[in-house]
């Protein structure tokens, strides 16, 4: 698949077959996501796959702030893919002290661009995923035994689109650019 073609036809999917997703699958997947850029080339993107229904149905019940939309998306699909960071790298100096104003918020841009990375490359699989930020992070953590030092920034729910959404109207370059 071409990139733009690839951009253009990637959408958010909420209803997965009920298929698992092979792990080899998720590693060629998580392998061409670690292309990602990040500051100062740090990496401190890292992924935990969680599969186990019973870890899945208590990040959807628990987990969620009361969410309907996620705890449904999760509650029905068989693999989440939670995106942590290393916290408090990205946007530091060795020296600890921030280099921008932006102090650690720099660490999402980094998780931002790493999880869409990830969503185009399984696009390009035949897989289908949507990204979700509406969750207690501080729990999710607890329930999936987050390592100490990394903050998850976000929860993807990936596998085979049970549907084939039409994408939504786009703004235009008329729209949101503007020159100077």
């Amino acid at each position: 698949m071409e990139a733009i073609e690839c951009i253009k036809t990637r959408r958010s999917i909420r209803k997965f077959e009920d298929k698992k997703v092979p792990h080899d699958v998720i590693e060629d997947i998580i392998n061409t996501a670690v292309y990602a850029p990040s500051w100062k080339n740090t990496q401190v993107v890292r992924y935990i796959a969680v599969e186990d229904p019973k870890i899945l149905s208590g990040i959807s019940q628990d987990c969620v702030l009361d969410f309907k939309g996620n705890a449904s998306i999760i509650g029905n699909c068989k693999m989440l893919i939670a995106v942590t960071v290393k916290h408090g790298i990205s946007g530091f100096e060795k020296s600890g002290e921030a280099t921008t104003s932006k102090d650690d918020r720099w660490e999402s841009f980094d998780a931002g661009i790493a999880a869409q990375t990830l969503c185009l490359a399984a696009h390009a699989k035949g897989l289908g995923t949507v990204i979700m930020g509406i969750f207690d992070d501080a729990k999710v953590a607890e329930k999936i035994d987050v390592p100490e030092g990394q903050i998850v920034t976000a929860l993807i729910a990936i596998g085979y689109p049970a549907i084939d959404p039409k994408g939504p109207a786009r703004k235009t370059a008329d729209d949101v650019l503007s020159w100077r």
